[in-house]
């Protein structure tokens, strides 16, 4: 299955809101970063003040280089949220995720309502610890 994705920004609640399903490659990952820059440039909120939901529940399994590719992108400070919630299935892209993330903090969920109701928690900080 072919890479697909969404972003898009909702500026009014300094959300990003993020679907990615299939199998990426490298030109794919480009055309996602490009994506992203226009969301974030519509967000009103200081840098870093956004909040970033990406349901990841439709992704295969990655290569090893599109894994690394995704690490990096999640490493990027000038698009580090100040919360992130992924909605994961439990499959092994689950645990590709999970390395990804290396030492972000962020918290997987398994249905989006759930994830955007931490995300929008305002005492949400103090729960993920």
């Amino acid at each position: 299955m072919p890479a697909q994705f969404t972003v898009t920004a909702e500026p009014a609640r300094d959300l990003i809101r993020i679907r990615m399903s299939g199998f990426f490659t490298p030109d794919d990952i480009q055309a996602f970063y490009a994506a992203r820059a226009v969301e974030h440039a519509k967000l009103t909120c200081g840098p870093n003040r956004h909040l970033t939901l990406n349901d990841v529940s439709g992704m295969k399994v990655q290569a090893q280089d599109v894994v690394a590719s995704f690490q990096a992108l999640l490493a990027d400070p000038a698009y580090r949220s100040r919360r992130l919630a992924f909605v994961v299935s439990r499959t092994l892209a689950r645990s590709q995720l999970m390395r990804a993330l290396d030492t972000r903090s962020a918290r997987c969920f398994e249905d989006a309502a759930t994830a955007e109701k931490w995300l929008l928690t305002p005492d949400a900080d103090a729960e993920a610890a």
